[in-house]
């Protein structure tokens, strides 16, 4: 059940760094939700280095540092997606 809760969570990230970046993203909901999994995992890394994971209440420094994480890998899985199918486009064009 926890990787469940690990694609909700990560999918709702994404999407929230996804409308914070100004800008359109090019990526498809599926990298969108990998992201926001992966900024988790970022954010948490962050917030134990900095010894704030575990605090009374709810844990708002963990959290937007996960958001900023996820902001982070949405940019950089942006970039490559966009240079990924930029370069199939103009490999298929090439071929014509």
């Amino acid at each position: 059940m926890n990787w469940l809760w690990a694609i909700i969570v990560g999918l709702v990230l994404g999407l929230i760094a996804r409308a914070v970046i100004p800008g359109k993203q090019h990526i498809p909901i599926w990298l969108t939700a990998l992201c926001g999994i992966l900024g988790g995992m970022l954010g948490n890394g962050a917030a134990g280095w900095l010894g704030v994971a575990d605090t009374r209440g709810i844990d708002w420094t963990r959290h937007v540092l996960q958001l900023i994480g996820a902001v982070l890998v949405v940019l950089v899985a942006d970039r490559v997606w966009n240079t990924m199918r930029g370069r199939r486009a103009r490999s298929a064009r090439q071929r014509m």
